[in-house]
């Protein structure tokens, strides 16, 4: 598994969590909610990368890389000491201006063997 690039997203990061649960809804308005699955509260960052032009062609190629290979690769969030696995299926790069780029990315928890 490769480790995403020692660069750092700029201080907009978000992070999002959404726990799975099944909910049973009943007529009289009572609802049952129950955790669903292992790993019951995936997270996913969006990250934006305020980057020159060589940090932001090396965040495109190890993300171009992921896109052939279909391979999670490893994270270490903000304010975070362990490395987890994701993935960035969709991101977005923007010329701001000479040798100043934008990066928008969405990283996705997964979990994996």
């Amino acid at each position: 598994m490769a480790n995403f690039p020692s660069i750092a997203p700029s201080f907009n990061a978000q992070k999002k969590s959404k726990p799975i649960q099944r909910v049973t809804k009943f007529g009289d308005g009572y609802e049952h909610r129950i955790a669903f699955g292992l790993n019951q509260s995936p997270k996913e960052w969006t990250l934006t990368f305020m980057v020159d032009n060589t940090n932001a062609d090396t965040i495109e190629t190890f993300l171009d890389a992921r896109g052939v290979d279909g391979d999670s690769f490893g994270w270490t969030p903000p304010s975070s000491s362990t490395a987890l696995k994701w993935v960035c299926q969709e991101w977005n790069r923007e010329l701001l201006g000479e040798n100043f780029n934008r990066i928008d990315t969405t990283f996705r928890q997964v979990f994996e063997p």
